[in-house]
C-alpha cells in the first residue's frame, strides 16, 4: 500500500493535466495493477471463479492448442522439405506485395523425380527397355505430384482455412472477452478491499465495478460454451481432411497398378526377345609413335593436365537444361559451368551464371568443385 501511494503521489501531476475520461481509465489501470501486486505479494483475497467456469477455461486453452498445432503439423505433412517450404513462403510474401495474382506452388518430390527419370530414359533412347521403363514411371511420377498438389488445394480449403478462422475469429473473441473479464475482476476487488480499509470509495462505484465484472463473466462462458457445444464442425472439418487423404491414396494406387502392369509387359517382352549380336573387336595398337603424338602428349616431360585446367572455387557442370518454374530460380543449358554460392539442402543448390543467381535442383548438375 504504501508503494502505490508514493506512485500515486509522483504521477499525482501528470493525472491533474490529464482529461476526466483519461484520468477515469488511469485510475482503472493503476486499481487493476494495485489488486494484482496485492494478490501476488501480499496474498490478498479476489473474487473466487466457479470450478466450471475454469473447467471451460481449461478445455478451451487445450482446443486453441491443438487447433494452432494442427494447422503447423499439417503444413509439414503437405510440405515436409523445411527450404522448399520457407522458398514457397518467400515468394507467398513477395507477390502478395506486388499485388501479383499467381501464387506460388511447393515443388513436389515426386514431380522432381519424374523429371530426372524422363531425361534419362530420353537419353538412352526408344529402342532402350529401361530407357522406356524410365519415361513410363516418370511420367506417372509426375502425375502423382499433380494429385499431390491437388490435395494441397483440398486440404487447405476444406481444413486448413476453418481451423484458421476458427483460430483467428472465435477463439480470439474468447480471449478477448477472458482478458477484459480478468481486468474488470481486478478492479472490482481493489475498490471492494479499499472501501473495507476506510478509503473514499461509493457504494455506487463497487455497483458499477461488479456489473461490469457479470457481464464480462457472462459473455466469456456464453463464448466459451458456444464454442465447445459446436465440435461438430471440428469433426466434420477432419472427415474432409481424411476425404481427401482418401481420394490422393486411391488416385495413387490406380496409377500406381497401371504403371505396374505396363512394366510387366516391358517385361515380358525384353525376355522374349532374342539378344542382339554386338560385334567386339580389338583396339588396334600403334606400331610407333610419330612426332606429332609426341608433341600431343607433351613429350617434353610437361605431360597432364595444367593447374589453370582445374577449378579452383566451387562449380559445377549443367548435365540439361533447365527452364525455371518459379521465380527466384536459375535458368541454364547443358554444358554450361555454374559457380556455387550455397547448398539450400540435398536437392536444391544456388549459384550464378551468365551474371544471374538462383535456385535449381542438384540433379540437373555434377558438381565439379563442392562447397
Amino acid at each position: 500500500e504504501p508503494l502505490f501511494r508514493s506512485v500515486l503521489t509522483l504521477l499525482s501531476p501528470v493525472l491533474e493535466c490529464s482529461s476526466a475520461m483519461s484520468l477515469t481509465g488511469l485510475k482503472k489501470q493503476f486499481n487493476k495493477a494495485n489488486q494484482y501486486f496485492s494478490e501476488k505479494i501480499f496474498n490478498a483475497e479476489g473474487t473466487k471463479l466457479d470450478e466450471d467456469f475454469k473447467e471451460l477455461e481449461k478445455k478451451t486453452d487445450a482446443t486453441a492448442a491443438v487447433v494452432d498445432q494442427m494447422i503447423n503439423k499439417a503444413k509439414e505433412y503437405l510440405h515436409p522439405n523445411p527450404a522448399a517450404r520457407m522458398k514457397v513462403f518467400a515468394q507467398s510474401s513477395y507477390q502478395k506485395v506486388r499485388r501479383q495474382a499467381k501464387t506460388a506452388k511447393y515443388t513436389q518430390p515426386e514431380g522432381v523425380l519424374g523429371e530426372c527419370m524422363i531425361k534419362g530414359g530420353t537419353e538412352l533412347g526408344d529402342d532402350s527397355n529401361f530407357g522406356q521403363s524410365l519415361i513410363s514411371v516418370g511420367e506417372g511420377l509426375k502425375e502423382m505430384g499433380s494429385f499431390k498438389d491437388d490435395l494441397d488445394v483440398m486440404v487447405a480449403q476444406d481444413f486448413m482455412d476453418p481451423l484458421h478462422q476458427l483460430l483467428s475469429k472465435d477463439i480470439k473473441e474468447i480471449l478477448h472477452h477472458r482478458k477484459k473479464l480478468s481486468g474488470r475482476r481486478l478492479d472490482f476487488d481493489c475498490k471492494k478491499r479499499k472501501q473495507a480499509s476506510g478509503k473514499n470509495i461509493t457504494d455506487e462505484e463497487i455497483r458499477v465495478a461488479e456489473e461490469k465484472f457479470d457481464e464480462s463473466y457472462e459473455l466469456s462462458q456464453s463464448s466459451m460454451a458456444n464454442l465447445l457445444d459446436n465440435d461438430v464442425e471440428q469433426v466434420q472439418q477432419l472427415g474432409a481432411f481424411v476425404d481427401a487423404l482418401q481420394e490422393y491414396h486411391r488416385q495413387c494406387l490406380d496409377l500406381l497398378q497401371s504403371l505396374k502392369g505396363g512394366l510387366d509387359g516391358i517385361l515380358d517382352s525384353a525376355q522374349s526377345a532374342p539378344k542382339a549380336a554386338r560385334s567386339v573387336r580389338k583396339r588396334e595398337k600403334a606400331s610407333k609413335y610419330d612426332d606429332s603424338d609426341e608433341e600431343e602428349t607433351g613429350g617434353g616431360g610437361d605431360g597432364g593436365a595444367s593447374a589453370d585446367d582445374i577449378p579452383s572455387t566451387p562449380c559445377a557442370r549443367a548435365l540439361y537444361d533447365f527452364d525455371p518454374e518459379n521465380e527466384g530460380e536459375l535458368q541454364f543449358s547443358e554444358g554450361q559451368i555454374i559457380t556455387l554460392t550455397n547448398r539450400l539442402d540435398e536437392n536444391w543448390l544456388e549459384g550464378e551464371v551468365d551474371g544471374k543467381s538462383g535456385y535449381f535442383p542438384s540433379n540437373y548438375v555434377d558438381v565439379l568443385v563442392d562447397l
